[in-house]
């Protein structure tokens, strides 16, 4: 007996407005063509947000379902660029496993499942990145708390740049060429202390022999090696002195 497709196609169509509702709409029905929308379960249809949705078009060849029928993808939502292409590729695998029965359903279920996939592929790719960044977070502030790891090289560094921003380089730098009074050149140059000992041994006269009064040298703190007009270079002995 001769399979009657248009009653065929006629009773699939009925049965998926049972099924689908208000999620399918009959555009025609010579030949019948239809769109069927579908979407992951956490898809906010008034946001178009937190999930996938698409509508499947699907057009009966004559002779469907011993045919393939047609099918698109419209409308498509947060797909990315190659999911429009794989996800027809996915239901035409489906189509050649039910060739010769009425098989949109099938289809549309096959779909569905598809994109719930490819969804729960997403969360999980974002749940990654999402703690990727937390670590990253949680790093940079124990770092914070370390500190930077010091090495003789950085500490130099670092301390050459605190004493040029404090000051004290420049301070250095003036008590370097700061003119000395008498007293302070005698206090700071050691070879003074040994000055005598070497004048009595170029005269000849051994050293062991020489008494030294300590006394002498027990107030030497007290004494002043003279005044600060004595560091004048246009100082003039008498000069202040009353006549």
């Amino acid at each position: 007996m001769e399979r009657n497709y248009a009653e065929d196609q006629a009773n699939e169509i009925e049965a998926l407005e049972s099924i689908y509702c208000n999620d399918i709409e009959v555009v025609s029905t010579s030949p019948h063509n239809f769109s069927i929308t579908i979407s992951t379960e956490e898809y906010d249809a008034e946001t178009d947000s937190n999930g996938l949705s698409c509508q499947l078009v699907f057009t009966y060849t004559e002779k469907y379902p011993d045919s393939a029928p047609l099918v698109e993808i419209e409308s498509p939502i947060n797909f990315e660029d190659d999911f429009e292409e794989k996800l027809l590729e996915h239901i035409s695998e489906t189509i050649n496993e039910n060739l010769g029965i009425e098989m949109i359903f099938s289809l549309v279920s096959s779909a569905q499942e598809w994109l719930n996939v490819k969804w729960d592929d997403y969360k999980k790719i974002e749940e990654s990145r999402a703690q990727q960044k937390q670590r990253e977070l949680e790093e940079a502030e124990r770092k914070k708390f370390e500190g930077t790891r010091v090495s003789v090289e950085t500490f130099l560094k670092w301390r050459n740049e605190f004493e040029r921003d404090t000051g004290l380089v420049e301070k250095r730098e003036k008590q370097a060429t700061k003119k000395l009074t008498g007293r302070e050149l005698f206090m700071q140059d050691k070879t003074l202390n040994e000055s005598d000992l070497k004048f009595l041994e170029a005269a000849g006269e051994p050293i062991e022999n020489v008494k030294i009064d300590e006394s002498l040298f027990q107030n030497l703190e007290d004494l002043e090696f003279g005044s600060d007009d004595d560091d004048d270079d246009d100082y003039v002995p008498g000069a202040d002195d009353s006549d």
